[in-house]
């Protein structure tokens, strides 16, 4: 006979998993430490939603528009690779450069560049904000990507997002904080949605997964149909009662105060959450507007789409992931550059789509859009072949919305696009100026663990006041 904790335990792993444990709520009182909801000074966004490119897109392919490429192409220079100084110690690698198999140009009042990848995003430049001097940790996929989600390589930390829930919270406590739609179980998988030590409601909520369709990304068994709203009820609040019980006799438990906040948000959710993820009651000039209904972008046209609907209806941290779960990335083109033009032509009209819907519904400035990979590529062959190798000394990211300058364009890399050389970003950096811009001071967002406080930033980043509007 299993005793009723443990009962208790086993029955909250499948209901938990469902109600999507790790959100910040406002329900009962259970002695486990809180940070103060709320931001530590006035906020320039109230939301953010992280476009993950996963693989990392060749910032010399998309944004970074170097001409000295085409004059040396198909010559050898030394450059500092950082793959070979992370294997051999070596510098200055004799390399081939190659150029990018596509034409740039001039777009909008401020003129910014865009490669013919983007087309529909190069219409919304003056409203985008492109850092081309990022730098980060990491040569390979899995640091660099753990990295980029939770500003280590290697330890055991809360991602961006568990952290934001935590010092946020969710604007509407009927829905998680954090949602990260068709995340990848590769490259730190759940680490990187994950709430590490801090309490479990802070973990992210997972629809989907990285290379299945978009109709994965949904709750299931959301909705009881066997009960009637008055015997949902009636179960709920018997359960709540001992689950009362059982947190007065252990008020530091935190799987157990996860789990009884799981059944509260789980409650609260059956009455909002299909109505956001049921698309039905868009308008067909919206649809089109994401590129759904078209085979190519379709089918993160309705992610993005999903994404905007659960920021509207108070999400306020959503990651849209960009793609697969095989141990080569989508963007990951050692060989072959030229498929970079696959998934450009896939994202490249729901991204422009979202930032349009965005602005048209008045939550682009209160929105803030951040688009990146976990680090650039080469501008120079890899090897004898014809696609590029990471590069994570200088690359580019784009934002979007809340706070930031639109049509502008913060730092450089040299002259062949391969390293920062002007108002250089670490990703802390960008990390501390996003949560700036949340209105949270990352040397205060911290979590004593192990003996220490820790933070999403560790003990550095600044915050770039050339990105602010």
């Amino acid at each position: 006979m299993i005793s009723r904790r443990q009962a208790l335990r086993t029955a909250a792993c499948g209901f938990g998993q469902l109600a999507l444990a790790g959100q910040w709520s406002a329900g009962m009182e259970s002695g486990i430490p809180d940070l103060a909801a709320g931001a530590h000074f006035r906020p320039r966004a109230k939301r953010m939603i992280f476009l993950f490119m996963q693989g990392g897109p060749s910032q010399v392919d998309t944004f970074d528009y170097k001409p000295r490429l085409a004059l040396e192409d198909g010559k050898q220079f030394p450059f500092d690779d950082a793959r070979t100084i992370a294997n051999t110690g070596l510098r200055g690698s004799s390399q081939r450069v190659m150029k990018s198999p596509w034409k740039f140009k001039q777009y909008g009042q401020s003129g910014r560049w865009v490669s013919s990848l983007f087309p529909q995003m190069a219409a919304q430049v003056d409203d985008l904000c492109f850092v081309h001097s990022m730098q980060t940790e990491g040569v390979a996929h899995g640091p660099a990507t753990l990295f980029l989600h939770c500003g280590a390589t290697r330890d055991d930390r809360p991602s961006m997002g568990s952290w934001i829930s935590y010092g946020l919270g969710s604007e509407n406590q009927n829905l998680p904080a954090f949602v990260s739609i068709a995340p990848s179980e590769g490259n730190g998988g759940a680490r990187n949605y994950g709430n590490s030590f801090l309490p479990a409601r802070y973990q992210g909520t997972a629809l989907g997964n990285a290379g299945a369709p978009a109709s994965a990304a949904t709750i299931n068994n959301i909705a009881n149909t066997r009960l009637t709203h008055a015997q949902q009820r009636a179960q709920f609040e018997f359960l709540q009662n001992l689950n009362r019980e059982q947190i007065k006799k252990h008020a530091a438990d935190m799987e157990l105060d996860a789990v009884i906040r799981s059944y509260e948000l789980a409650w609260k959710m059956q009455s909002e959450a299909p109505g956001v993820l049921d698309m039905s009651n868009e308008s067909a000039r919206t649809m089109a507007q994401y590129g759904i209904g078209e085979k190519a972008t379709d089918d993160f046209g309705k992610k993005c789409l999903l994404a905007r609907r659960m920021s509207e209806a108070g999400v306020r941290f959503v990651q849209v992931t960009y793609g697969d779960n095989s141990a080569n990335p989508a963007w990951d083109q050692h060989n072959h550059i030229e498929k970079h033009a696959v998934h450009a032509r896939a994202v490249d009209r729901p991204i422009a789509g979202l930032l349009q819907d965005l602005k048209q519904r008045g939550l682009l400035d209160e929105t803030l859009v951040w688009w990146g990979g976990e680090f650039g590529r080469t501008p120079y062959a890899q090897g004898k072949g014809n696609g590029r190798d990471h590069n994570p000394q200088g690359f580019t990211v784009c934002l979007a919305g809340g706070g930031v300058r639109p049509g502008s364009a913060y730092g450089e890399t040299d002259e062949f696009g391969h390293v920062a050389i002007r108002d250089k970003i670490h990703l802390h950096d960008l990390h501390a100026t996003l949560l700036y811009l949340l209105g949270i001071d990352h040397e205060r967002l911290t979590f004593q663990h192990a003996g220490r406080d820790f933070r999403l930033t560790d003990v550095h980043g600044r915050i770039i006041k050339g990105l602010l509007a």
